[in-house]
């Protein structure tokens, strides 16, 4: 798993070494992770394409902005890549990244998701939101994994009833996140000629099962 965490002041840059669980397997997680700036312009590119068929995309990049507000000492921001065999993404960032809640700050996050949470992951994320009532979560994906299981589904629409905020990323959202969380060279980010279209398809399916 690859995480990268930056503050106003400076990047934190730091290496952790332990074990991995599966995505699936449960909620128990510990990781071996690397602090990073950036995440690589082609991996970018790839995962977060919003493609019907995510075929050889077996890892979810997770990239977050969270603003704790006044006094918190600034805006985090970073992304977190994981492998479905070996890490949920998801509980890691809370693990890692905001691992201490403090009920007097009101936290506001923002997740761009190459594809949304699995059942096990939207379960958690639920309970975490529900626990903790000045945290407010935007989740935004490229894709929506295996929307089509009763299971995820029942997932998704936990999560919107404990306030989480789902929406798929829409055309503009690529633009934006490579400009934010991607070594791009300052080059300019081109959309795929199916961008729009995709992204219709995939809200219209979230849209069916929130509803």
């Amino acid at each position: 798993i690859t995480l990268c965490l930056l503050s106003s002041s400076a990047a934190l840059q730091r290496d952790c070494r332990g074990s991995s669980r599966g995505r699936h397997a449960g909620l128990e997680f510990t990781s071996s992770c690397v602090h990073r700036d950036r995440m690589d312009p082609f991996f970018y590119k790839f995962q977060f394409k919003n493609v019907e068929y995510s075929s050889g995309r077996n890892k979810t990049f997770l990239c977050y902005m969270v603003d704790q507000g006044p006094g918190s000492g600034g805006l985090l921001r970073g992304f977190i890549e994981d492998e479905h065999a070996s890490g949920h993404a998801e509980e890691a960032f809370f693990q890692q990244v905001l691992p201490n809640y403090d009920p007097a700050l009101k936290y506001t996050i923002t997740w761009y998701m190459s594809s949304s949470p699995c059942a096990a992951c939207a379960a958690k994320l639920a309970e975490i939101l529900k626990a903790r009532k000045s945290l407010h979560l935007s989740i935004y994906s490229a894709r929506l994994f295996e929307w089509e299981e009763p299971e995820i589904q029942a997932g998704l629409k936990a999560l919107a009833a404990a306030g989480c905020k789902l929406r798929v990323m829409k055309p503009l959202d690529f633009t934006y996140t490579w400009n934010t969380f991607v070594e791009n060279d300052e080059q300019t980010f081109t959309l795929w000629e199916d961008c729009q279209e995709n992204y219709e398809y995939y809200q219209d399916k979230l849209a069916d099962i929130l509803q």
